[in-house]
């Protein structure tokens, strides 16, 4: 903690001489800041700029709708309506598909090894790369650890029990899921509950115990089920606009940067801690029934993904280089893996 501390200190040292001309951001969010995690460590990030930069750059946190819909982030960061945005790389597939393999890959790995191919394997040089002709500069600023994997009005004796259920389901695992009969589509949090309750949809998978527990699935869908194949890991990052970005002095850039870095261990620490009291009151005060799929559910839906992921591969170049990095680091990391981590 003294080092955090020390190191803070300095970063935030170097804007006592003031020579960063003062600006007013907007972070647009696409998630709620009351949502724990996804909304909060947004906020965080918000209040940390301001503070680091000593009030040299002065960020608001925008709900989504503040500025402009969740959904519509991304077109405003790069076209400048908004200074930044909250997010997940994975919402804007529509655009860039390989941005995916930078939010959550099913079948993937833990936030360390993920982490460690951000970082130290090439997935920062991809973001780089992918948002740069859309005018953005992204940094990746929270990791979360596994989701559930789906709420369900039913219980799902067999993957087999999917088949026709019209679920929302995020990035890549939608793929899966449609492989496997099941009609898909992409809602914003804050949307999922009116259209569950209402039956636009018949089930929905979103995030972690306790931000589902926030939006108060349980009160229509009493089936939780685990794990989540589809999200060991997921990354959220800060959008910036790049013209703004290239326009700010090296100590700025690096004290954002740093804000970053700090953030996602603190969102993962967070993280792990919430979920079981979110747990016990789901099953508790909730009657929810959590449950597991099977080592069969399990070997389906990867084979399925593989299938999918092959596809992807064949169509897309991009999708293709980041793949190949992301499976060529997996694989060197196995050995690792397999000798220094307990089952």
């Amino acid at each position: 903690m003294k080092k955090i501390l020390t190191t803070t200190a300095l970063v935030a040292g170097m804007f006592a001489g003031g020579a960063q001309a003062q600006q007013s951001w907007n972070l647009q969010s696409t998630y709620p800041g009351s949502l724990p995690q996804l909304g909060t460590l947004g906020q965080r990030i918000a209040d940390q700029i301001t503070r680091i930069t000593g009030g040299e750059i002065e960020v608001t946190f925008q709900n989504p709708g503040g500025v402009v819909p969740a959904l519509e982030v991304f077109d405003a960061v790069g076209s400048g309506a908004v200074e930044a945005g909250w997010s997940t790389p994975g919402y804007w597939a529509g655009r860039v598909p390989a941005l995916q393999l930078l939010a959550a890959v099913p079948f993937g790995p833990q936030a360390g090894e993920y982490l460690a191919w951000l970082k130290f394997g090439g997935g920062e040089e991809f973001l780089d790369e992918l948002y740069e002709p859309h005018n953005i500069k992204s940094i990746i600023c929270a990791v979360i650890a596994p989701e559930a994997s789906g709420w369900f009005r039913n219980e799902i004796t067999s993957v087999e029990d999917l088949r026709g259920l019209s679920m929302r389901f995020f990035g890549l695992g939608a793929k899966v899921m449609e492989r496997m009969g099941v009609s898909t589509q992409l809602l914003a949090g804050g949307d999922i509950f009116p259209a569950l309750e209402l039956g636009t949809i018949d089930a929905t998978e979103f995030s972690m115990p306790a931000i589902d527990l926030n939006l108060g699935f349980y009160q229509v869908a009493s089936y939780y089920y685990f794990p989540g194949w589809h999200q060991q890991s997921t990354f959220f990052d800060l959008m910036i606009n790049l013209d703004l970005w290239e326009e700010l002095d090296e100590d700025t850039q690096f004290a954002i940067e740093t804000v970053c870095d700090a953030n996602i261990a603190y969102g993962l620490a967070e993280g792990e801690a919430l979920q079981f009291d979110a747990l016990r009151e789901l099953e508790e005060e909730h009657g929810v029934n959590i449950r597991q799929w099977s080592d069969e559910d399990l070997a389906a839906l990867e084979a399925a993904w593989d299938e999918v992921a092959a596809e992807l591969v064949a169509e897309d170049e991009d999708f293709a280089r980041v793949y190949e990095s992301y499976t060529t680091f997996r694989q060197n990391y196995a050995r690792w893996r397999e000798i220094g981590y307990l089952d």
